[in-house]
């Protein structure tokens, strides 16, 4: 087969894949908002200012240490699977759910504090979907990688959260509320 043929067969796998979904789809997506969310630590440490940015620059410093080595092991799990792995910035900006903006380097130390918590929590609803699946389908090195990765998360909720004052689920559970 040719390299445009192959590529072709595995965009059209994958839109399947996506649409069904399946745990190497889903999980392309937690890869995606990694990746996305690595840019978007590093723009803040950049850029925010205000009383809070000692620890910032601290703890997002750490966190894109341990997403890119995330981003990296998730890969290869992925890889270890048969599954193909997002590789380009059209695929990991298609693919995430993390909203990424040249404005956001305006923000306050504490806005970009309160916009890691919410996109972790975001990045949790792709893992858990994510677990579950592939548990579905019988893949439990998978399932345990993304495990301990939403344990990670949760982690750095909290940490994030405490730092802010709040409790843990603080402001993430409102939409939940309103459709009650």
């Amino acid at each position: 087969m040719s390299i445009d043929a192959l590529y072709e067969a595995e965009v059209s796998q994958s839109e399947k894949d996506h649409h069904i979904p399946t745990a190497g789809a889903m999980t392309g997506h937690i890869l995606a908002n990694l990746k996305i969310h690595q840019e978007k630590l590093a723009q803040a440490v950049s850029y925010a200012k205000g009383s809070e940015t000692p620890f910032l620059k601290e703890f997002f410093s750490q966190a894109i240490q341990t997403e890119i080595r995330l981003f990296d092991e998730l890969a290869q799990v992925l890889l270890d699977e048969s599954e193909v792995i997002p590789t380009t910035t059209e695929e990991f900006n298609r693919y995430s759910m993390l909203e990424e903006h040249g404005k956001f380097k305006y923000l306050s130390a504490k806005e970009w504090l309160v916009a890691a918590v919410k996109d972790f929590d975001t990045q949790n609803l792709f893992i858990t979907r994510a677990i579950k699946l592939a548990e579905k389908e019988d893949k439990p090195v998978l399932q345990a990688f993304l495990v301990q990765q939403l344990g990670w998360n949760n982690c750095k909720i909290r940490e994030l959260q405490a730092f802010l004052g709040h409790a843990p689920r603080e402001g993430l559970e409102e939409d939940d509320d309103d459709d009650d």
